[in-house]
């Protein structure tokens, strides 16, 4: 494509007369908006070490009430995007939250949605509307847009997670926002206990929400499927399982799909060239993230991203299965018609 036009190239008159009127000439910057085939992505590839994050996790434990923090969390910030603007890729948000023994992150609802990856630690709980949740390592809770949800910890010891949150697009929507209340009442069937081989409760537990039921998806239930598929399926390119809504078949949630891979010992696995953007969570295992030219050595709970069309490669260092939860923004993208892959 021939080389467009710079607003340097413009009389300096002529642009304030456009400023004066709210005007912008897009010439000058239409490459930059559009390129030529290929996106321009700011989200860079990026690991951010659990060993680093977790002392100031807990140091931030030490400093801050909950009280005073409602939600005590350090974000994982690509630096692509800026730091300030807290956020891993161009619509998924990440943060490393942290509940102390005894302590209760009050009850609130938002618009953007969200889930937790339970990192470490037991006892505790996550309620959404009305339905207790137990946090156990690798389980990931949705809390849907709109749904009441709160935190508390009956246990002993720490407990931390990962939130993955479609904050930055609805941030950008002009749409964002948080309301308040004084708690729930626990009262509803652990939905993952009705959901499941097929089976899907009656009519009498009918919902108004579209969301999926199951708000908490067991680790030991898609651990043991992924190992169920690698025993059936030993020459599988791929072993990986998708979290879905159970009633439909859809993504678990409209903007952002969830996933989790097992490698086999040392198995080396190259993944699609996409336009969505991924994160990767280490969930249990050694594993090596290849982003393009970018190697990150990841251990269980590092967590890494790669930005939209990268070549990226998984390989497992152990001499046992390693496993790894992936977040992407396919569904968004899908929604649009905006989603492709493409030959490395």
């Amino acid at each position: 494509m021939e080389q467009l036009a710079t607003l340097a190239d413009l009389p300096t008159e002529y642009v304030e007369a456009l400023e004066q009127k709210n005007l912008v000439p897009l010439w000058p910057s239409l490459r930059d908006v559009m390129p030529p085939e290929t996106p321009r992505p700011r989200t860079q590839a990026t690991c951010w070490k659990f060993q680093d994050i977790r002392p100031l996790l807990l140091q931030a434990g030490e400093l801050t009430p909950i009280e005073k923090a409602e939600r005590r969390v350090l974000v994982l910030a690509n630096p692509g995007h800026g730091l300030d603007n807290m956020r891993a890729s161009s619509i998924i948000y990440l943060g490393m939250q942290l509940l102390l023994p005894g302590e209760w992150a009050p009850s609130h609802r938002h618009t953007p949605n969200a889930v937790r990856l339970i990192v470490e630690g037991e006892g505790a709980y996550t309620t959404v509307e009305g339905e207790k949740c137990p946090m156990e390592h690798g389980d990931l809770i949705l809390t849907p847009s709109g749904m009441w949800h709160e935190h508390g910890h009956d246990g002993d010891k720490e407990v931390i997670w990962l939130d993955v949150l479609d904050l930055p697009l609805v941030y950008y929507a002009e749409a964002t926002y948080v309301q308040g209340s004084t708690g729930q009442t626990t009262h509803k069937i652990a939905t993952e206990s009705v959901y499941g081989g097929g089976i899907v409760p009656s009519k009498h537990f009918a919902r108004s929400h579209s969301a999926t039921p199951i708000m908490r998806y067991k680790w030991s239930d898609a651990k043991a499927a992924l190992e169920s598929i690698a025993a059936v399926e030993p020459d599988s390119d791929i072993v990986q399982i998708a979290y879905v809504n159970p009633e439909t078949g859809d993504d678990c949630q409209k903007i952002i799909g969830y996933s989790a891979i097992m490698l086999r010992p040392h198995e080396s696995v190259r993944l699609p060239c996409r336009s969505s953007a991924m994160v990767f969570h280490i969930i249990d295992g050694q594993v090596e993230v290849g982003v393009d030219e970018q190697v990150f050595q990841l251990q269980r709970a590092d967590t890494s991203c790669a930005p939209c069309f990268a070549e990226v490669t998984l390989t497992n260092q152990r001499d046992e299965a390693s496993f790894v939860f992936v977040a992407d923004e396919a569904p968004f993208q899908k929604k649009l018609g905006l989603y492709s892959e493409r030959e490395g």
